[in-house]
């Protein structure tokens, strides 16, 4: 079996879980080509795992200051730059295409008859999960931004008997807490903000990751580039995390057991609903906004950190993928699979309204 695996670059996240995947399907063999989109390939790092990958310029978002801004994301995106790339990409040779948010194999796949296959956090809001914010724009992204006749959704907890657990670098260790040592990764935020924020708290040394930023230490405020072996490192020893609401850092961080603090990007659905459900599943504390009196509180607080279990996600969804049988009850057995291996519990959530879809309140969210 032939796969051509597109990834949407324009959030760590989806990088690191194809990194698994890479992993699993170079662990048995496998024949994958990788196609990347969504950032410039001077800005990607650590992509030795992939081999020979391809790098489009597909379709990205624009955050400014924490919010994703939709008109300057529909102004600056090349359309018939896009079309020309759906049209001239070749998948005739393909018997699968994995997409993980990319819409350039996606539609390329769709418009020539080829199996499509959707992986990832966004094709979990297919079903009755925590939404917030939602409007039309952000479910038609949802849906058709990467369509696939198959969609395999990743959540924490089992909203619906198609969506599996989360799929994270198993590689990831916990090492010796180093007790006030503090991961930030805000990296749509203005980092200007949040090192004048962070710098109130001098008890605590805060290592902050984002993009473009230089080696360099200012008291309690150690500031690093965007690289995977740096961040894991100081993952592993941390107390806590300060980070955004995406999926995949947060459940590295739940596998870990750190305490999480998760500020959503405003404007984006996705995140917001992310927060939303942590909050109701209480395994993170969300503020809405960057807060001195949040922050202070949560650092204060030293609260129970809860620490879930995940099985090798990758390496069954491997096997299952190069099996060939993407019928929905094979997808459902190998959820039960997997939920099985999951501790604590979270195959129910531990509480969902009947109208899942509502704005963030209840136990988890600060002021």
């Amino acid at each position: 079996m032939k796969i051509l695996y597109g990834v949407q670059a324009t959030g760590n996240g989806h990088l690191s879980r194809a990194r698994a995947m890479a992993a699993a399907f170079a662990a048995r063999g496998a024949d994958v080509h990788y196609l990347f989109s969504g950032r410039e390939p001077s800005q990607l790092f650590d992509m030795q795992g992939f081999g020979d990958y391809r790098v489009r310029s597909g379709l990205s978002f624009v955050n400014e200051a924490g919010r994703l801004r939709y008109r300057k994301t529909l102004l600056s995106n090349h359309y018939l730059r896009f079309l020309r790339d759906v049209r001239a990409l070749d998948v005739a040779r393909y018997d699968v295409i994995l997409t993980d948010f990319e819409p350039i194999t996606a539609w390329a796949g769709r418009v020539r008859g080829k199996t499509v296959i959707s992986l990832g956090h966004q094709p979990a809001f297919d079903y009755a999960v925590p939404v917030a914010e939602t409007n039309l724009a952000s479910e038609l992204v949802m849906r058709w931004f990467a369509p696939g006749q198959v969609r395999i959704g990743l959540h924490w907890a089992r909203y619906s008997p198609l969506i599996l657990p989360p799929l994270i670098h198993l590689s990831v260790r916990e090492g010796v807490r180093r007790a006030g040592k503090i991961l930030v990764y805000l990296p749509f935020e203005d980092i200007a903000a949040v090192q004048s924020l962070l710098k109130h708290f001098p008890a605590f040394e805060f290592h902050i990751y984002a993009p473009g930023l230089k080696p360099e230490d200012r008291g309690n405020l150690h500031l690093r580039p965007t690289s995977v072996s740096g961040f894991q490192a100081d993952l592993k020893d941390c107390e806590g995390v300060i980070c955004g609401a995406g999926f995949e850092l947060a459940s590295e961080c739940l596998a870990l057991g750190k305490r999480l603090l998760v500020k959503p990007q405003q404007r984006q659905m996705e995140q917001a609903s992310n927060a939303l459900a942590l909050a109701e599943l209480r395994l993170a504390t969300c503020m809405p906004r960057l807060s001195h009196e949040v922050v202070e509180t949560w650092l204060a607080s030293n609260a129970f950190a809860p620490r879930v279990r995940y099985p090798d996600v990758a390496s069954s969804l491997a096997d299952w993928l190069l099996a060939g049988d993407y019928a929905s009850e094979s997808l459902a057995r190998l959820g039960d699979h997997l939920w099985r291996s999951v501790t604590p519990d979270c195959a129910v959530p531990l509480r969902v309204r009947p109208d899942a879809r509502a704005a963030p309140s209840g136990a988890g969210w600060a002021a």
